[in-house]
This record gives C-alpha cells, sequence and structure tokens, in this order.
C-alpha cells in the first residue's frame, strides 16, 4: 500500500517540485495550501489567493488532489503576536523561525496526521536522515541542504526531535538550479516564479508604515557613546544592531566612514551610533540566550559543555564557538574570535559540521565583563 504524504505547497517551484519528486518515488501525494495571513493591500490585491491559484496549476500538472487550510487563528496567537511582543521590547524577532515552529510543523503537521498521513514534506532546503523509522528509538539528524546558498536549517532550528519523525524534505538533495530545472522539465506553470521575500504579513508594504499600525512609536536621541547627540530616531524598534541604512546621518562629521548602529538604551530611549564596520562596540565574545532547544533524541543529549560552529543570522558564515548549558533552556556562547552585529531576539544556531544541533534566541551579548547596551 502507497505511503501517503501530504505537501505543504505554497505556489513556489520548491514545494511543486517536491510534490513531483515524492510523486517519482511512489508516494501518495496530497496538496495542502496554508492560509496564514490575510494579505489583501489597499487595492484589494491578494498575493494569496495568486499563490493558491499557482498550487491549483501545478496540483493539476501532476494529476494530484488539493485543497486549501486555513491556520489565521493559529498564525495571529502563536507568531505574530509573538512578533509584536519581541518589537515591544525593542528586540528584532525572526516570524519564519517561529511560523516553522508553530505552524508549519505543529498545526500543520497535526493536521496532516489526523488526515492519515504518514509523513509531511515541505520544500524547505533541508536533509533528514532518519534512523530506526517508527520504532521507539527513531533518531532524527537534521543536516544542511546540499546548497550552500540556500541552505535553511537556519529556520528550522526550533523543531523539536518528535516534530521531524515524520517530516520530509525533498528538495535538501538538490541545488536551486536543479530544481528550477526539474520544473522547467516538467513544464511546471511557476517553473520560472521569482522566490518570495519577506514575511507573508508585511509582503511589499514599508516595514516601519506596517509595524506602526500596530505598535505606537516614540522617536529620541540619536547619539554617540560619548554622549554626542547628532540626530533623532523615530522609534528603537525600527532599529537592528548593526543596520548602516535609513539612519539619515551619512553626512555627519568629517570621518568618512559610515554610520552603524551599535546599541539602545530602552530606559532612556537613546539609539548609539558609530563609525566603522568593525566598531568595538558591535564585536562582542560572550552572548546568553534562551529558548534552547536541541535536535536531539533525550537519551543522546549533548554535554554540558562543547565547541562546535554556529550562526547568528542567515547566510552567514560559521562561527566557532563554545558552548555551555546553563539550565534546560539557558546557554552560554563564547566565541574564541569576536563576533559581529549580535542581534537580540535573533536566532543563533549550532552545528557539528553539516547536522544541525538546534538552536536558541539571542538576550544579551558581552565583551568581558561589559554588556553592550543593547535593549
Amino acid at each position: 500500500m502507497k505511503k501517503k504524504v501530504v505537501v505543504g505547497m505554497s505556489g513556489g517551484v520548491d514545494s511543486a517540485v517536491a510534490a513531483a519528486l515524492l510523486m517519482e518515488e511512489g508516494y501518495d501525494v496530497l496538496a495542502i495550501f496554508m492560509k496564514n495571513w490575510d494579505n489583501t493591500d489597499d487595492s484589494g490585491h491578494c498575493t494569496a489567493e495568486e499563490d493558491y491559484r499557482d498550487v491549483a496549476l501545478v496540483s493539476d500538472v501532476l494529476g494530484i488532489p488539493y485543497y486549501s487550510v486555513n491556520f489565521e487563528a493559529e498564525y495571529k496567537d502563536r507568531v505574530f503576536s509573538y512578533f509584536l511582543e519581541e518589537y515591544k521590547r525593542n528586540r528584532t524577532p525572526n516570524a519564519d523561525v517561529m511560523c516553522n515552529k508553530e505552524i508549519k510543523f505543529k498545526a500543520f503537521l497535526d493536521y496532516a496526521l489526523e488526515l492519515g498521513a504518514d509523513f509531511v514534506a515541505t520544500g524547505h532546503y533541508a536533509r533528514l536522515e532518519q534512523k530506526n523509522f517508527g520504532r521507539p528509538d527513531q533518531e532524527n539528524i537534521l543536516l544542511r541542504g546540499v546548497d550552500s546558498n540556500k541552505d535553511q536549517t537556519y529556520f528550522l532550528n526550533q523543531l523539536r526531535h518528535k516534530q521531524l519523525d515524520r517530516v520530509l524534505f525533498p528538495v535538501g538533495q538538490l541545488t536551486k538550479a536543479q530544481v528550477r530545472q526539474k520544473a522547467l522539465d516538467l513544464k511546471l506553470p511557476n517553473a520560472k516564479k521569482k522566490d518570495s521575500t519577506g514575511i507573508c504579513f508585511i509582503g511589499e508594504r514599508d516595514f516601519n508604515q506596517f509595524l506602526s499600525e500596530f505598535l505606537p512609536a516614540k522617536p529620541g536621541d540619536m547619539e554617540t557613546l560619548d554622549g554626542q547627540k547628532i540626530g533623532r530616531h523615530h522609534g528603537l524598534m525600527y532599529y537592528t544592531i548593526g543596520q548602516r541604512h535609513g539612519l539619515g546621518i551619512g553626512g555627519v562629521g568629517k570621518n568618512p566612514e559610515p554610520w552603524f548602529v551599535v546599541g539602545k538604551d530602552q530606559k532612556t530611549n537613546t539609539l548609539y551610533v558609530g563609525q566603522g564596520f568593525n566598531h568595538p562596540y558591535l564585536m562582542v565574545d560572550r552572548l546568553w540566550a534562551s529558548e534552547c532547544n536541541f535536535i536531539r533524541p533525550p537519551r543522546k543529549a549533548l554535554p554540558d559543555r562543547f565547541s562546535c560552529t554556529c550562526k547568528i543570522r542567515y547566510r552567514q558564515k560559521d562561527i566557532p564557538c563554545e558552548v555551555e548549558v546553563l539550565d534546560e533552556d539557558k546557554v552560554q556562547v563564547t566565541f574564541p574570535d569576536w563576533a559581529r552585529a549580535v542581534t537580540p531576539g535573533q536566532s543563533i544556531v549550532f552545528y557539528d559540521g553539516d547536522i544541525c544541533l538546534g538552536g536558541a534566541i539571542i538576550d544579551r551579548a558581552f565583551m568581558g565583563q561589559d554588556q553592550r547596551q543593547y535593549a
């Protein structure tokens, strides 16, 4: 009897090719489009409708059933509320990480299993090695995608071991170019469709304008670390550590080096800026992170101290680090070489070679005993 796979189809080429590959492997495939947000703009244009139409067109070509499921309530409760709360704290959250944890591999996974699915699949560029499938000692090892430029394990770092029991990542073995070519070979109608970018509930809108609709902005002073006032900011929530563009102070001072956000002080509502890509206040040698998740079965827990590499933002090169587990969900990470522009609210993700060990949410960063002036 064929194994049943429910594919989370977004309307994009990656999930379309994922469905096609699963069919070639002999699975019984069902496509489901997740509607997570009502993103109709002021003109009445809704990209979700276009994406669902592409799902329908692809499914017709492949000859598989398809339909849409609405997770808007779950998304607002589990992802969007988290997004706003983090910005209230003047942190920089990653909505995609939370969406994977709470929607795609929780709400959607539960829904698919209720339909009798053996697996769910998505178009993520990641690989999953599953040992002893279906047994109590099943082990799920999350691996980087073959295409290093598209690897998406960074966004999957909060997945629990149990969530991966029945997951497939069909395109993780391919490069983006190979995925495009496969779609062209199959004459899929979305073969040349551009990749979606940004957060689904913001879309093409101006980010600051969108955020101001939900959170009141509080303008304040923009200062150097020695107390020199050189401008005004529009609200701390609009800025992130290491930000260069949008400060409006490019011509200030005789030093030609660009300005960067180097810190925030929520108590005084001050945005601190400094000049130079390698400004000392952008460099840290230690951070604290919470909501730590290691993608390992309980019997294979990591030691309290270990060495590995990490990423503190998507698409950066790995950084060597030392990890100390402080308690059940908190870690201290030390960098033998400095790390730059560590940003509270963002994810730090740990790797052992190609294995994604898991990750945590950055809380504070330090240089020596000096805590950086982050919100």
